[in-house]
């Protein structure tokens, strides 16, 4: 594994994601230009700009270190699937376009394939989330720093899911069953990782889907404030994989959700 300061690298990446949220923020609503790439996806401006801003200060801070972002993935030829950054310049693409409040701005830094550096901010809830290691994830909220331990914060007897979809096929439905889920909420980007580390939420459960660059920040965060991420199988997800797939996921707060 490569030496390198994680703590220090995390850190020295906040302020270009703050900058980068008020730049996804000026751009939302009129500003806003949308074009369509090949595989049927939305783009805008914002995406690109976001992408520019966290890859120039991720360059300065790790130069030796591939960068594979969303936006440039099809252009790389070689590449190291070991140690390698993944960067989803915005996660809910869509709900930004509609000028919502969800979506994320990602990044993580893959090392001997496990994400071991994670950090989303969510601009219009001026929440940030940044981690470097286990027992050292954490959110800074109107300038206040605290420690995310995945502690629960809903009542003992309730257990509440958040689902990418307000349908959930049978197969999430079941897994809801099978962990006596209350509740499910709707919610369309990585900010479910960061409220299961936060605690305000305890499950999450999804098919194959999306990519990894969705993932692999909420994957450090999550898992380094003491969640469980596997397959539904009960493997654990590692990341460099063909074409970048996820498999199917289940984030728990805890091996016990009623505590």
């Amino acid at each position: 594994m490569l030496k390198i300061n994680l703590k220090k690298i995390a850190e020295a990446l906040i302020p270009s994601f703050y900058e980068a949220g008020k730049e996804s923020i000026r751009l939302s609503g009129k500003n806003l230009k949308i074009t369509i790439k090949k595989d049927n996806t939305p783009v805008t401006n914002g995406d690109l700009l976001v992408d520019e801003i966290l890859q120039e200060t991720i360059s300065n801070l790790t130069p030796n270190i591939q960068i594979v972002s969303e936006e440039n993935v099809n252009e790389i030829k070689k590449f190291d699937n070991n140690n390698f950054w993944l960067i989803d310049p915005i996660d809910g693409t869509r709900e930004y376009i509609k000028n919502k409040n969800e979506y994320t701005l990602n990044a993580a830094l893959i090392l001997n394939k496990k994400p071991v550096l994670g950090v989303i901010y969510a601009p219009k809830l001026k929440r940030l989330f940044y981690s470097f290691g286990k027992n050292n994830a954490y959110e800074i909220n109107k300038n206040i720093k605290v420690k995310l331990n995945c502690k629960k914060l809903s009542k003992n007897n309730e257990i509440l899911a958040l689902s990418n979809s307000p349908a959930p096929s049978d197969i999430i439905l079941n897994i809801h069953k099978k962990n006596n889920v209350t509740k499910f909420i709707k919610c369309s980007s990585s900010l479910k990782f960061c409220l299961i580390a936060s605690g305000e939420f305890d499950i999450y459960a999804a098919t194959a889907r999306a990519k990894e660059w969705d993932i692999a920040a909420g994957h450090a965060i999550a898992e380094h404030a003491g969640a469980i991420l596997t397959t539904f199988n009960g493997r654990k997800i590692t990341y460099g994989k063909k074409k970048f797939s996820n498999p199917s996921m289940i984030l728990k707060r805890s091996n016990n959700l009623l505590k």
